[in-house]
């Protein structure tokens, strides 16, 4: 085996189950099953001087034991009449190969456990690691099993099944005992069938223990009758020979060895038909066969590792989504008059020189007398009302502190339910990926024949609605989450929402910006005139403005457009502040409002939103996101890996 070869096979063996857990994916049996046919199928067994091994297996009381003592020419194993005596695996190694420790150890590398020598034949009947003995009168590349039945047990539950999977996986070759009682036992030969021809597909001897009346094409029928349900229509073409042991009461006393005539009874005799087994051909054929198999199987299990890693990064895309539109709604209400009031300062100290004069003296030209502005405010006695006008400023504390409980308590459920709902709008780019995302996900599981699907949206007026399932990547962190007290996470939140409420020093630089950057823009008759400064007069004295969130322009009503920016998942969502304003004001003026009035609210939005985002990050959503991200990465970087090893395998079989 070539030293890339080698590596390639050792990174599958360790690399697919590393991804399996890390992702979750698949049944661990049959995963495990994988690793043991790769373990001891092709890493240790691509050696010239492995010897063929053989497997004696069959139902409860078929006479396996009895016939590996014949093979082995002496009383090793215990026999009787009774189903599931022997429980645990018996190997019968010739004497020239027990000197190399290398291929004893290697015979028992799917069992986990070292090879011991047989002490006690009483020691087979108490389940435990595999035994050998030595063989000194067979051949000397051949190495013998002698396996517990496989059908001891009821309702699917066999007690010997593990063990003999194991072992028969290890094997090369079969012999299959059955008697008329099970030939057609459909459970039996199921088993058979994915053990011969599961992963690669192996060869084997049939023996039919049966009534010496029963004649050689009786035999042969019922033989055929097994070898197709086990490899269907390749059935003549991998049997190895049909064989008959006809009942014998010396037999079954252990007086007499048993007697396997050949059907039809010219073929070869067994002892000579097994001697005869190109071993070098055999095994050249079984490792293409098996290393074939097993990157097909493969190739399954990483098709599943890519659906799961979709399905994980849907999730997360789908839960910060989530959190995205719930710290949005944590901030239904726009504290106008604060704002507005700090904006109004600044613009007052940033006046030119004349300017300044002209308020002292209450001299500014087209400028309303009412209308004057200190620097300590607005005049407030032309506060503007309207029907649907926003709530006062003094009640603005409680609207944030219902707002906050609402969202808070929404995001913590789905962040511990079992499943997440999310609504969005195809123009925004991220839910265009989730609905990509959910597409090739319907793909991977209809190829997969999976019936669950983690994942479906439904496509209303061109919102899509998704419903994700939790990942099981993230469970243990929203375990730890859902064992948290949530009436502390909650008033965690609320100690800080003063936070929210106040102007903090990187926001009044960026209304400093703001306001120089409105004076760049403002013509020579404009600054003489502070008809922009004016303009404030038509704005609540004190509000608490209520904003709505529209994936799309925004239709009907008094109100200015505002995009937010920064938050995943809201790149194409606005907010529509609603502002009362006054049949006369002139659209020039409306105009110019909307001008000043977006760019201020938005760059309240924008620190308040990452305010938010942070407080239900550190209480709430940073764990899942970690974690997810982290499996994400990881897994991307594994799946690349076995990609490149299985390519580096399938170069062998060419």
């Amino acid at each position: 085996m070539q030293p890339a070869f080698y590596n390639a096979l050792k990174n599958l063996k360790e690399g697919i189950p590393r991804l399996a857990e890390l992702l979750k994916f698949g049944d661990r049996s049959d995963i495990a099953s994988w690793v043991n046919i790769v373990e001891a199928k092709l890493i240790p067994r691509f050696s010239s001087d492995f010897p063929i091994v053989v497997a004696i297996c069959g139902g409860g009381s078929s006479g396996k034991s009895t016939l590996f003592n014949s093979l082995s020419g002496e009383r090793l194993a215990p026999t009787g009449g009774r189903a599931g005596m022997n429980r645990r695996v018996l190997f019968s190694v010739p004497e020239t190969l027990v000197a190399q420790n290398r291929v004893v150890a290697d015979l028992a590398e799917p069992f986990k456990s070292d090879l011991q020598p047989l002490k006690d034949s009483d020691d087979l009947t108490i389940p435990g690691n595999p035994l050998y003995v030595i063989n000194r009168s067979g051949p000397e590349d051949l190495v013998l099993l002698d396996t517990p039945d496989f059908d001891t047990g009821a309702r699917g539950e066999y007690i010997n099944r593990d063990v003999t999977r194991m072992a028969l996986e290890a094997s090369d070759i079969f012999i299959y005992i059955f008697t008329n009682s099970n030939y057609n036992n459909r459970d039996n030969t199921d088993f058979m069938s994915r053990m011969l021809t599961g992963i690669g597909k192996r060869k084997c001897f049939l023996i039919y223990r049966v009534y010496p009346s029963f004649s050689d094409q009786e035999v042969q029928e019922h033989a055929m009758t097994v070898a197709g349900g086990i490899y269907g229509d390749d059935a003549e073409k991998n049997l190895l020979g049909i064989y008959r042991a006809d009942e014998d009461n010396r037999v079954a006393a252990a007086e007499q060895d048993v007697k396997l005539r050949p059907v039809p009874a010219n073929g070869p005799e067994f002892i000579s038909a097994l001697a005869s087994i190109d071993a070098p051909e055999l095994r050249l054929e079984l490792h293409r066969s098996i290393l074939t198999d097993a990157l097909k199987e493969a190739e399954d299990l990483l098709g599943d590792a890519g659906r799961s890693l979709d399905e994980l990064c849907l999730y997360l895309d789908a839960f910060q989504t989530v959190q995205s539109q719930y710290v949005h709604e944590a901030l239904k209400h726009f504290p106008m008059d604060r704002v507005m009031k700090r904006f109004a300062k600044i613009w007052a100290r940033t006046d030119p020189a004349h300017i300044k004069f002209m308020r002292k003296t209450g001299s500014v030209i087209e400028f309303p007398l009412k209308v004057l502005f200190g620097a300590a405010g607005w005049a407030k006695d032309h506060v503007i009302s309207s029907k649907a006008g926003p709530a006062d400023s003094g009640n603005f504390h409680k609207k944030m502190e219902e707002d906050l409980v609402t969202a808070v308590t929404s995001l913590h459920a789905q962040a511990i339910g079992p499943q997440i709902t999310v609504s969005g709008s195809l123009n925004d780019p991220v839910v265009k990926r989730m609905s990509d995302l959910v597409d090739r996900i319907r793909v991977q599981q209809s190829n997969a024949g999976v019936q669950n699907p983690r994942a479906e949206s439904a496509d209303q007026d061109h919102v899509l609605r998704f419903f994700v399932d939790t990942h099981p990547a993230v469970i243990s962190e929203q375990e730890r989450l859902r064992d948290q007290d949530f009436r502390s996470i909650l008033q965690s939140i609320l100690s800080q929402k003063e936070e929210l409420v106040e102007i903090p020093q990187d926001m009044v630089a960026d209304l400093k910006d703001l306001a120089h950057h409105f004076r760049s823009k403002m013509g020579v008759w404009a600054k003489i005139s502070q008809t922009f400064w004016a303009s404030l007069n038509v704005l609540p004295a004190t509000a608490a403005v209520t904003y709505v969130l529209s994936t799309g322009d925004p239709v009907g009503a008094a109100g200015i457009k505002v995009k937010l920016t920064g938050l995943f998942g809201a790149k194409d969502l606005y907010a529509l502040v609603a502002i009362p304003v006054t049949t006369q004001l002139k659209k020039a003026d409306q105009q110019q409002l909307e001008t000043m009035l977006g760019p201020i609210a938005e760059a309240w939005f924008n620190h308040k939103l990452k305010k938010v985002q942070q407080l239900f990050e550190q209480t709430i959503t940073a764990g899942t996101i970690r974690m997810a991200n982290d499996t994400i990465e990881r897994a991307t970087a594994q799946v690349a890996e076995i990609k490149n090893s299985m390519d580096i395998c399938a170069k062998e079989i060419k």
